[in-house]
């Protein structure tokens, strides 16, 4: 039965039909093949999968990141990072990093922050010199940081499939994505000497003050959002409503820079991309309960267990097949499918399953920035305006420092565990 069902998923995604469409095609064709249900079971379980509060918060951190890009709020805050360290060796594509961080603060989403960072900083980048290849590579692969830091759209999907609470992978989100940016930054910075990219231009110290009160409703956004979580004031679902209402009122109140008709346009296209990924939740919902029902978890957990005899290998395993499945098949898809299945084998060998979490987001968000199906690369493509193969040489090494830094989040708990009990979370 699982055969049939992958075989049928992978055919249809090989004749480029949409991956919600080709997960819903293999779950109904699971459902009539493999057991005596009646159809009326495929829409019960596709509005079981999406009947959860937690995923309320989904489209309202999309709606954020949509407004904070046509707001003028993600202009200002490149325009404060690079006033800082614009002037340094490897200045400008620093800023990308940090500021990538910053938007992922809010935004939840690798490829808004793509779009929105990129498409001031990849033409920044480009007036320096820097190649457009290593500009659009860094950019896709610094936009990772969208995932990795909290607020998260796939923490909020692990969080629903695994069972596990949504607030503690956001607090946990925290040590990796620092150690991704911090990894990144010092390849930046190394790379800037060894091919002496030119210095930036010299930002006047009493340039820094104006810069910082022109950017700093923007600069809050972030405190206060992760502050309200972290602080018990709300929680990730209420969260990003005050993420959305604090958008609005800056970026249409404050900075004017947004008018009715670029909120229409802004709620056009958070509404598309929110429908494509609860299409895929529904899907991947049913898709796993035909699998439950088959006793298919059950079964892969008995060989797993049987096969690797300690977590060590249980981990490299794991690790191995979600960087396979995340080249191929969609992070919110590979969430929903595999959580459920995967999450209770760790917890057998003693893996806690917020860490567990930390580990299969930021292995699928590789799956982000490598072929076929980075999307990532084709959003950072789209703002450069070249083709994927350009940017080939200059995403391997990035790749590396990525895979470099999962090592590390896999084999070290505290990275992610840490801030729980630093914050008294735990």
């Amino acid at each position: 039965m699982l055969v049939m069902m992958i075989l049928i998923l992978v055919v249809l995604m090989g004749l480029s039909v949409p991956v919600a469409v080709a997960i819903g095609i293999a779950g109904v064709v699971g459902t009539v093949s493999f057991s005596n249900l009646p159809l009326i079971v495929v829409p019960q379980q596709a509005f079981i999968a999406l009947d959860k509060f937690p995923l309320a918060a989904i489209p309202f951190f999309i709606l954020a990141g949509n407004i904070m890009a046509a707001g003028g709020i993600s202009s200002r805050l490149v325009d404060l990072v690079e006033s800082v360290i614009g002037q340094t060796r490897g200045g400008l594509p620093l800023t990308c990093i940090l500021v990538c961080m910053i938007f992922a603060a809010v935004s939840g989403s690798s490829v808004a922050t793509t779009y929105a960072i990129g498409a001031i900083l990849i033409p920044a980048m480009v007036r320096q010199n820097y190649p457009v290849g290593f500009a659009a590579s860094l950019q896709a692969t610094a936009a990772e940081l969208g995932v990795v830091i909290p607020p998260s759209i796939p923490m909020i999907l692990y969080g629903v499939s695994a069972g596990a609470p949504v607030g503690d992978l956001f607090v946990a989100g925290l040590g990796p994505g620092l150690l991704i940016a911090i990894a990144l930054g010092t390849f930046v910075v190394i790379w800037s000497r060894l091919k002496h990219e030119p210095m930036g231009t010299a930002f006047p110290k009493k340039e820094f003050l104006p810069s910082l009160r022109r950017s700093g409703l923007a600069l809050a956004m972030p405190v206060i959002i992760l502050g309200g979580i972290y602080g018990g004031v709300f929680t990730p679902t209420e969260a990003s409503v005050v993420a959305v209402f604090y958008a609005l009122a800056i970026s249409m109140l404050v900075y004017g820079q947004m008018g009715v008709r670029d909120l229409i346009s802004v709620l056009r296209r958070s509404t598309l991309s929110s429908a494509i990924i609860m299409f895929i939740i529904s899907m991947a919902g049913l898709f796993s309960f035909v699998l439950t029902r088959a006793g298919v978890p059950a079964a892969i957990s008995g060989w797993i267990v049987s096969t690797f005899d300690n977590g060590f290998a249980f981990l490299l395993a794991v690790n191995l097949l979600l960087f396979l499945i995340g080249m191929f098949i969609e992070t919110s898809a590979s969430i929903v499918v595999i959580a459920p299945i995967l999450a209770p084998v760790a917890q057998r060998y003693g893996i806690d399953p917020v860490h567990f979490g930390m580990i299969m987001i930021t292995n699928l968000a590789l799956g982000m920035i490598t072929p076929p199906f980075g999307v990532n690369l084709f959003a950072a493509c789209a703002v450069a305006k070249i083709s994927l193969h350009k940017m080939i040489p200059y995403l391997v090494p990035l790749v590396g420092v990525i895979l470099l830094c999962l090592v590390l989040i896999t084999y070290v708990p505290m990275i992610s565990l840490g801030s729980l009990y630093l914050l008294g979370v735990r």
